[in-house]
């Protein structure tokens, strides 16, 4: 239970930096403001007297994606504490999502949070916002472009990184054949993801696209993959959703190949405490959200910048069915 633990720590540590760098010079009183400060934040009050600047954030979610209903409630939890207006777009079409981030541009936000899960249709338009003078962080997907599209630092985990963790779990398993399942074409964090698989399991990685906007698609593209293929033992899915379908699949192909997944929600957890999958990675959605908007008030308020440029990671944990009897309370609220 590391992970948890230092989710805490990492929120809690932030929040400590923030009041105490807002108190600085008042000793005497300090810790009766503090206290009353916190008691706002938890009222849904600003826990700080700063400007109330606006944020924005812009994704390349589809609709429905719990994932990033967890990015949001981390993001407008901080944002409530630091008295910031946050305002939320998304788009899964690259060229769309670019579209929404010069709109932001254009209301003259003064912070930008975007993902780069498509950083060619990105590039221009986040160049755009840093000469207008308007800082950026990019979270979830992009932490290689990051820095070169003139953003202050990259949050979330390193894709290729989680990918090795996850082939390296499967060898401790004793899997000897996987098949890595990619929903979303185009995805480079997606791309990432197996490609780290494949770089530290010692068995044979094969990619299976499918079409993420069609469930019944990809449960009969996983199934029929299963059938003619009886030598998988390993499923990996990269989003949360595509597991229970993936554990549905390999049911009908009279599979049986593990299911094990990138992310974590409440079907998830629940799943893994039954046994119905191996394992989960888990990348802290919430922190992403939370420290995305708390690092960009730290930097308009004390141009504090953690991790000197460098990515802030927030993943990956290996979650297992010992892991989650504990973790399901977070993710049926909506923060894990």
């Amino acid at each position: 239970m590391a992970r948890v633990r230092t989710g805490v720590r990492a929120v809690s540590a932030v929040l400590a930096a923030v009041l105490g760098a807002t108190l600085a010079g008042c000793s005497s009183t300090g810790g009766k403001r503090a206290e009353e400060r916190a008691a706002k934040a938890a009222q849904g009050r600003a826990a700080v007297d700063t400007p109330r600047w606006t944020f924005a954030m812009v994704t390349h979610s589809g609709d429905g994606d719990n994932f990033w209903d967890i990015v949001q409630k981390g993001a407008k939890q901080a944002a409530v504490k630091d008295n910031i207006n946050f305002l939320y777009a998304h788009d899964a079409e690259g060229n769309k999502q670019a579209q929404s981030v010069q709109a932001m541009i254009d209301q003259k936000v003064d912070g930008l949070i975007v993902t780069l899960a498509k950083p060619d249709a990105m590039k221009d338009v986040v160049a755009k916002a840093t000469k207008a003078g308007i800082p950026v962080i990019t979270v979830n997907s992009g932490s290689d472009k990051s820095k070169e599209f003139g953003a202050l630092t990259h949050i979330g985990q390193d894709e290729v990184i989680a990918g090795e963790a996850v082939g390296e779990q499967l060898n401790k398993r004793g899997k000897k054949k996987a098949v890595c399942v990619l929903h979303e074409q185009g995805n480079v964090g997606h791309e990432q993801r197996c490609e780290g698989v494949k770089k530290t399991f010692k068995g044979d990685v094969q990619n299976l696209y499918v079409e993420g906007t069609n469930m019944p698609g990809v449960q009969s593209s996983i199934e029929a993959k299963l059938q003619s293929d009886k030598d998988i033992d390993a499923v990996v899915t990269l989003g949360a959703p595509f597991a229970p379908t993936a554990v549905k699949a390999a049911d009908q192909a009279g599979s049986k190949a593990e299911v094990d997944t990138f992310d974590l929600n409440a079907a998830v957890a629940e799943e893994l405490q039954k046994g119905t999958l191996g394992f989960a990675v888990d990348q802290d959605p919430y922190l992403q959200g939370y420290e995305a908007v708390d690092l960009l008030w730290l930097y308009h308020y004390n141009r504090d910048m953690l991790g000197g440029g460098r990515p802030v990671l927030t993943g990956p944990q290996i979650v297992t069915k010992d892991d989650a009897r504990t973790l399901a309370e977070y993710a049926k609220r909506g923060t894990r």
